[in-house]
């Protein structure tokens, strides 16, 4: 499953523009010179491997280059954590591609051009594994060129951009849009002290991102991604910096907007493996990232509850809770009927 990092980022990458600015600043420079950044289409992963596409991590484009029609691809993988073996994995990624290629052009033509790149960041420090595949293979590399077998082998390197190596400030002034300098910043602070501490510096980037024209649909989702990777600090820092962005008014407007959301995700989740079970793990996420403390028992007792009203109720609680028993209350009360009533407009809404 795909954690807050993953979706952040597929977020602020499904805009061709953002994903086109992004990849012209972190690719080479002679690559990204001969790309026509207008062409750039995001690609289904499922088109490489359901194994692939299980990871959820990778993201996909295709390009033209200028002056010709030869096709090409960017693999772009989001790593959160150090892969040793990264290399092979690409090598295999570049391997069912130009296999899915081929299947779907079987009167030939010129092989698609594949570059892969990684984009790190991670709470252990810089990027640390091989880039290229020869070097996984444990061989007397010099000895192999100077007795000219080297060539013969398969070789791979792909593009690192790790972020725990660039400085907020580089970050800042990429020539990108401020979405994507925002989602930079915040994924290159890893610990949730470190974000606590330093999100109230963002002030600058989250006006940016407020005086875009998708300004206000782009802060739900910074608001979201931050209240679910961080703790009640965060949302409390949150607010503090949206108050020096927008009036009070509207700060809350936002907020309440992104605790809609997540009630839309915990109905969207239901749908799949049961409206109780999706609402009831949506009471647990919203309690988790508000700092509310719970003990195994009353954990089981909401993921054991089936009755809707009552899962409806908590979670509209959860939303503003600082205190578990400011959402369960007495158990017993969801008889009455305007609970009744929710209850059937939530079913109704789940299947609409």
């Amino acid at each position: 499953m795909s954690g807050p990092h993953d979706r952040f980022f597929r977020y602020v990458l499904e805009h061709p523009g953002r994903a086109a600015a992004l990849l012209h600043a972190l690719l080479p420079p002679g690559f990204a010179a001969r790309v026509d950044w207008s062409t750039l289409r995001s690609q289904s992963t499922a088109i490489v491997d359901t194994a692939i596409r299980e990871t959820r991590n990778d993201l996909l484009f295709s390009v033209q280059l200028r002056g010709g029609s030869r096709p090409a691809f960017i693999l772009l993988e989001h790593q959160s954590s150090v892969d040793g073996r990264m290399a092979a994995r690409m090598l295999e990624y570049v391997s069912r591609l130009l296999h899915h290629w081929e299947k779907r052009h079987p009167s030939g033509g010129p092989l698609p051009l594949i570059l892969p790149v990684v984009l790190y960041h991670g709470p252990r420090g810089p990027w640390t594994a091989l880039r290229r595949l020869e070097e996984l293979l444990e061989l007397p590399l010099k000895q192999a060129r100077r007795e000219g077998w080297l060539k013969h082998l398969v070789r791979l390197e792909y593009v690192l951009y790790d972020l725990m190596t660039r400085s907020e400030r580089e970050l800042k002034t990429l020539p990108c849009p401020p979405l994507v300098r925002l989602a930079l910043v915040l994924l290159r602070l890893t610990g949730t002290r470190e974000l606590n501490r330093r999100l109230m510096h963002q002030v600058d980037l989250f006006k940016e991102v407020y005086g875009s024209p998708e300004g206000r649909r782009e802060l739900e989702a910074v608001v979201y991604y931050l209240r679910e990777r961080g703790t009640k600090t965060t949302g409390e820092v949150t607010r503090q910096v949206l108050r020096c962005v927008m009036r009070e008014q509207r700060v809350e407007e936002l907020m309440w907007t992104e605790g809609q959301r997540l009630r839309a995700e915990g109905r969207r989740v239901g749908q799949v493996e049961g409206l109780a079970k999706g609402l009831a793990k949506g009471v647990l996420r919203i309690l988790a990232a508000r700092g509310v403390r719970m003990g195994d028992k009353s954990r089981r007792r909401i993921l054991r509850c089936t009755d809707l009203a009552t899962l409806d109720r908590w979670f509209e609680r959860a939303l503003h809770a600082d205190r578990l028993s400011e959402v369960l209350g007495a158990p017993g009360t969801s008889s009455h009927p305007s609970t009744r009533k929710r209850a059937a407009r939530v079913k109704k809404e789940a299947h609409s």
